[in-house]
């Protein structure tokens, strides 16, 4: 049962961490999660599980070397937990992939991950635009309200592609209720967008934004957009505390409860 989200996620890779040392892999190698946010347990019972699951969470990001490419620990963890969730719900893709945009960045900094977690790699990293209400160089205000121009935060699933005014473009469900649920009314959608570039921030010292669409660059929209469309999941970070606390898919505890169940299980 040590890697339990390993297991959960079916990777079929017998990951025996050298950094094992008897203490979970966050004590005992260089790398130290910054995260200050405790979700969930309470239950003294339940704590070996968590600390397995939780060291399973550090060996993946340290496996798929994503401190290389300034992915923040605690933006990966989340996003794992929520993707974790909806998986388990059978409410996602059976591709292991998983789109990280972390908003803690500024829109100078390429942001937009896509990670695929069968393959234990980076698909994809590069810029994207954040909506103009929701601030100049990096996004601080987010909103689920029709016109108000701002991005979005919370889990989406991508959905359907169709050819509109922003060329190839992908739709997006949000799954969260009163954060990013009017994705589909707000036409939030991924399209390419030509404020999306290196010469744009050269010249203008930023990206160019949106109405609060995730805008990716003109030659990569299209591939990206092929790639994870058709139910996978998107994780848009910001590290807004009422956020993190009331997301339905940010608590670990049921998670973390089912697949210690299951590793029981498949022992027996």
């Amino acid at each position: 049962m040590y890697f339990l989200f390993v297991s959960f996620l079916a990777l079929h890779t017998p990951f025996l961490t050298p950094y094992h040392t008897g203490k979970p892999v966050y004590e005992s190698q260089a790398f130290h999660p910054d995260s200050t946010a405790t979700i969930g347990f309470v239950d003294a019972k339940a704590e070996p599980a968590r600390l397995q699951f939780e060291d399973s969470l550090v060996y993946l990001y340290n496996a798929m070397k994503l401190s290389d490419y300034d992915l923040a620990f605690d933006a990966f963890r989340y996003g794992m937990i929520g993707y974790g969730t909806l998986q388990q719900q059978g409410r996602l893709s059976d591709r292991k992939l998983l789109t990280i945009i972390d908003f803690t960045k500024p829109s100078t900094e390429k942001r937009f991950y896509t990670l695929d977690l069968a393959a234990l790699r980076v698909t994809y990293h590069t810029y994207v635009s954040h909506g103009k209400n929701s601030g100049e160089n990096k996004a601080t205000t987010f909103s689920n309200v029709v016109h108000s121009n701002q991005s979005s935060m919370g889990f989406f699933a991508t959905a359907e592609t169709y050819v509109g005014g922003k060329g190839f473009s992908l739709k997006l469900d949000g799954l969260e209720k009163g954060y990013n649920d009017n994705a589909r009314e707000r036409a939030v959608v991924i399209h390419e967008a030509e404020y999306v570039s290196e010469s744009w921030i050269k010249k203008y010292g930023r990206l160019g934004r949106s109405q609060g669409c995730p805008a990716l660059p003109k030659g990569l929209s299209k591939e990206i957009i092929q790639t994870i469309k058709n139910n996978t999941l998107i994780f848009a970070y910001y590290n807004d505390a009422a956020y993190l606390q009331s997301s339905q898919y940010l608590n670990p505890a049921p998670l973390i409860s089912s697949l210690s169940v299951s590793a029981h299980s498949s022992a027996e």
